[in-house]
């Protein structure tokens, strides 16, 4: 596995460098991802922050990845322009070192973004700073690897780096060969040219005159550097930010002749001015509407502006009419749209990453002999454990209440005592709302079936038993669900997830289907934010105060297109579900030893709320201080 896929994920700090892709862009829809290197992508609509940061230490991989997010978000966004981009590709393209072109390129575009970005905000420039040093300290060290190699122009690009952030006119390189250094002098005074580079233009010139004094030499090996936009041969505007904002053309192309002389207009200003918009200079003080289908004219109305064939709507505006005498096809169309977004299970209920997941339910078959076996095995083993449990869920879980009824014939006596005058047979009496012997709680454990928990099964079964028994045992309606996503069938467009229904609500007491437990086996994927979504809207409609999900998970969600954000998205659910009132658990049943790996992935994504248990005969030790904890915060 690679370390791209295998790194730790943050989802504190992701958050936060989500949150500030969104709010620098000011598009709420641009995505936060980590890459292998730093980019802006406006089909996929993404950001990407380079993995070179991985392998940092917390304050500079903090630094380093913010600075990525302000160099694309600020910088490229709004003051790098594309027609220069596409024509210095252009000219590239018949070089002899594109790599090289392209590296160099982003890292003197990247400089000058970054004076830039300083100069508009001054508190970016700590961060800037760390990151600077951080690149420094790297550079040096790979001018001493390439040398050592024998990778002549990978060595020159790290002399053209350290040059260029030195703080003196001419460092000292000792390890670097003579014949870069001889270059290094040689291309000086082009390199300078980068502090005074006022545009994009003037990037790509420098550039392409270094590079095409550069003969003799094989393209670099390594890639540090890649070009901070993605498909920028889509993008038709002047700016990312003007393709941001852009509006597509109108459907159809055809043009009414229209004789302005017959034509009348009505010249009426409208007034949008506010005291909280004010505009002295009168720009952009005008309604806008995004029209994809219509026919262009010549009419000029009164003295309009001039646009594109479809602006952005800017406001909406609701007006009253008068009912039709035509047919009403409000119905239908908004019946169309529905089923639009929709189809295909398209919808984001379920999370943005799992737009293409589908639901699929398989019910569990009656046990078998062996598996009735099995069981009565785990419940010899349980046993001593299961008493300690139900006492302490017993002792910190409140019984329902029984609602107060009033007007009865006998009971209590109300003060209310009119109606023994008023009424032929008076009912002046109450009963108080009593305790039943019912929990006012319900747990649903889910149970993650991916291939990656094939030695923590038997181990996460046996809790699973546990936990069924003793609320089998105090009357506490729960399911027991495992989850797995079928990796052979997925396709583009189609996720499949399997919610293996062991145990209902309604029948979690049935005496008999404890057995059931044992076909929970380890299958393939496992979509581990989507399955808790899916639970969290069946533990919604219940009416139970305390609410809960045991997620019995080895905390690495990994499926489909899913392996990098997966931890942020099944972070993301589990907030979700709490903000709801259901609490959500991380457990962790190991077979031996908990790696400290393991404990690390559970805290990114359960926080506190995880039990961390390296066997059953531990559970009621680890899982009673969190349970109270939590029953505390409900009260």
């Amino acid at each position: 596995m690679h370390v791209f896929n295998d790194a730790r994920v943050d989802t504190n700090l992701f958050l936060q460098l989500q949150d500030l892709a969104s709010v620098l862009s000011g598009n709420a829809d641009l995505k936060f991802e980590y890459n292998y290197g730093s980019f802006i992508d406006l089909v996929e609509f993404k950001l990407t922050a380079s993995r070179f940061w991985d392998n940092t230490s917390v304050d500079i991989k903090s630094a380093g990845l913010k600075t990525d997010v302000y160099l694309r978000a600020i910088g490229t966004l709004r003051y790098s322009t594309i027609p220069e981009m596409k024509g210095f590709l252009e000219i590239i393209a018949e070089s002899t070192l594109p790599k090289f072109a392209y590296q160099l390129f982003a890292l003197l575009e990247d400089l000058r973004l970054e004076e830039l970005i300083k100069l508009e905000r001054p508190g970016t420039k700590g961060a800037f700073s760390i990151r600077r040093k951080a690149y420094q300290h790297y550079f040096g060290t790979q001018l001493n690897v390439n040398a050592t190699r024998g990778f002549p122009l990978d060595e020159l690009f790290c002399l053209l780096y350290l040059q260029l952030v030195s703080d003196r006119p001419n460092p000292s390189f000792p390890k670097a060969t003579a014949q870069q250094l001889d270059m290094l002098e040689e291309l000086k005074p082009l390199l300078f040219q980068v502090f005074e580079a006022s545009s994009t233009v003037d990037t790509a010139r420098i550039t392409e005159q270094i590079v095409f004094r550069l003969n003799g030499y094989k393209d670099t090996i390594n890639e540090y550097f890649v070009l901070p936009v993605n498909h920028i041969h889509q993008y038709e505007k002047n700016t990312l930010f003007d393709e941001l904002t852009r509006t597509d053309p109108l459907a159809n192309d055809d043009f009414e002749e229209v004789d302005q002389e017959e034509s009348e207009y009505f010249d009426q200003e409208f007034s949008t001015w506010h005291r909280e918009n004010k505009n002295e200079n009168r720009k952009q003080n005008f309604l806008q509407f995004e029209l994809e289908q219509g026919t262009k004219t010549s009419i000029l109305g009164g003295g309009a502006r001039e646009t594109e064939e479809g602006d952005q709507a800017l406001v909406s505006i609701q007006g009253a009419s008068s009912q039709s005498k035509q047919n009403d096809y409000s119905d239908t169309e908004a019946l169309e749209k529905e089923e639009t977004a929709t189809q295909g299970g398209k919808s984001d209920e379920f999370g943005e990453e799992n737009r293409d997941a589908v639901q699929l339910d398989k019910e569990a078959h009656p046990p078998t002999a062996e598996d009735m076996e099995t069981y009565q095995v785990f419940l010899r083993e349980i046993e001593p454990y299961k008493r300690k449990l139900a006492k302490t869920i017993e002792k910190t879980i409140e019984h329902k209440k029984n609602e107060p009824r009033s007007d009865l014939v006998f009971g209590r006596l109300s003060k209310k005592l009119l109606p023994i005058i008023i009424d032929e047979n008076p009912r002046v009496f109450y009963k108080k709302n009593e305790d039943t012997n019912e929990f006012d709680a319900v747990f649903s454990l889910l149970v993650d079936c991916s291939a990656s928990m094939h030695n923590k099964m038997d181990e996460t079964k046996r809790g699973i038993v546990l936990f069924h028994e003793v609320l089998k045992h105090l009357k506490i309606a729960h399911s027991i669900t495992g989850f797995w996503e079928d990796a052979n069938g997925v396709k583009d467009d189609y996720q499949p997830n399997y919610f293996h229904r062991i145990h209902k609500f309604t029948d979690s007491f049935y005496e008999h289907n404890g057995p059931k437990i044992m076909q929970l086996e380890p299958e393939e994927d496992n979509r581990d934010g989507f399955s808790i979504r899916v639970i969290t809207k069946e533990l919604e409609a219940r009416r139970e105060k305390n609410k809960f999900i045991l997620m019995f998970s080895d905390g690495e969600p990994a499926a489909a297109n899913y392996d990098q954000n997966g931890i942020v998205d099944t972070n993301l659910a589990v907030t979700e579900a709490r903000k709801k009132g259901i609490e959500v658990i991380g457990m962790f049943l190991a077979n031996g030893e908990i790696g400290e790996r393991e404990d690390d992935t559970m805290q990114n994504i359960y926080g506190r709320e995880r039990v961390m248990i390296p066997s059953v005969s531990e559970l009621s030790e680890h899982f009673a201080p969190l349970l109270k904890k939590l029953l505390l915060k409900m009260i």
